[in-house]
């Protein structure tokens, strides 16, 4: 009886996540179908009915008890002590009807009502309500059958009240599965949260990606290009073909490292030491890279940055110590990885004002979402004096 009556609505649709959803749900239709039925039997079955007398009784309480049992289709929202009221009177109405009627099936009346009461109400309720349904029902039991039958009467009284039970479960299972859904579609909104997040951090890394590339090498260009111009009202053609000659030659190497970088993005996972490897090499360096401690796999982000600060690291020593010597050294400790790019002081000429200045902050930004740290500064004692070291640690 419970477990067939109609479950909390959903909210509004505006408040619901959208896309198919299952969700163990009654069926109304059928429902509604027991309650005609049940409304049926009783109109055959219940005698007598008239327009006048005892009949005239029978009819209004097969009214009042009818129309009390389709109340149980009413919506949850409906107000409970309202609620109360009406199966109240409804169960009152059963017991009556079983009074006055000589015949038929009015008792399915009360066993449906005290269910949907376990359903409805709250516990205690509830249970009064079936109370009171057993000690009508059972009066009404003992007026027919007399003091001879009290067994039979107290079996009849107590059966009435037992549905109660059903409807309480009912409630239960019903509720459970509201939690559940509930759940589910908290889940839900906190994973489409947690990959908005992410997709906002991956457009975050991207772009860094995009400027460490192009920002150092367009501004530089651009401006070899404009001395070039300049240059050309001059007539000095050797100084506006070294001009072109550094414009093209920061082309290439901007080329170059954006083939490292769409590399990177496009791969899940690199090979850390031999993607390294060959990035020193293309930037024109062999046997530099020194490696210490065991090689473990690092997760792809954290491969991703290593290798975009080397990379950036390598470009910054080439643009401003062009001609000097360069040492990679990559650390495998127990708790941390560490990544140290040391230059020596230029050879030749250096090129002045190429980068946005965002180099060092670019790289500072990649170990700090990683949770790890970054110092860089000139070398002021040993061989490489006058050089320049970027030495990154990153915890994992």
């Amino acid at each position: 009886m419970s477990a067939s009556d109609n479950p909390p609505a959903p909210g509004p649709a505006s408040e619901r996540e959208p896309g198919p959803r299952v969700v163990l749900r009654h069926d109304a239709s059928l429902q509604w179908a027991v309650t005609l039925l049940v409304i049926a039997i009783a109109v055959i079955t219940v005698r007598p009915v008239g327009v006048s007398g005892r009949g005239l009784a029978v009819v209004a309480l097969l009214v009042v008890n009818s129309v009390a049992l389709l109340a149980r289709h009413l919506p949850p929202a409906f107000p409970h002590r309202a609620a109360l009221v009406w199966l109240t009177a409804g169960v009152v109405a059963s017991a009556g009807l079983l009074e006055v009627s000589s015949s038929g099936s009015g008792y399915l009346f009360a066993y449906f009502l005290v269910g949907h009461a376990g359903y409805r109400l709250a516990l205690k309720p509830a249970l009064a309500v079936a109370a009171l349904s057993s000690l009508l029902c059972g009066a009404v039991f003992y007026f027919y059958v007399g003091p001879d039958h009290q067994v039979l009467t107290w079996t009849f009284g107590l059966s009435t009240g037992i549905p109660v039970v059903a409807g309480i479960l009912g409630r239960g299972r019903q509720q459970a599965v509201e939690a559940r859904l509930q759940a589910a579609e908290s889940a839900e909104r906190a994973a489409r949260a947690e990959a908005r997040t992410a997709v906002l951090t991956e457009r975050g890394r991207i772009a860094r990606d995009v400027h460490d590339v192009l920002a150092h090498s367009l501004a530089g260009i651009n401006m070899h290009l404009e001395l070039a111009d300049a240059l050309m009202d001059t007539g000095d053609l050797e100084k506006v073909r070294a001009a072109h000659n550094k414009a093209q030659s920061l082309v290439r190497e901007s080329l170059k490292q954006a083939q490292w970088t769409v590399h990177a993005l496009r791969e899940d996972s690199l090979p850390l030491l031999e993607s390294l490897t060959a990035m020193i090499e293309s930037s024109g360096h062999r046997e530099v890279l020194t490696v210490t401690g065991a090689v473990r796999e690092l997760s792809a982000q954290v491969t991703q940055n290593v290798l975009r600060i080397a990379q950036e690291a390598l470009t910054n020593a080439a643009r401003h110590a062009p001609g000097a010597e360069i040492a990679v050294e990559l650390t495998f400790d127990a708790a941390s990885t560490s990544l140290a790019v040391r230059n020596g002081p230029a050879t030749g000429e250096a090129t002045a004002s190429v980068g946005s200045g965002m180099g060092l902050i670019g790289m500072r930004e990649r170990v700090a979402l990683l949770g790890g740290t970054l110092t860089a500064g000139p070398l002021t004692e040993g061989p490489d004096r006058g050089g320049w070291q970027v030495e990154a640690v990153i915890r994992g």
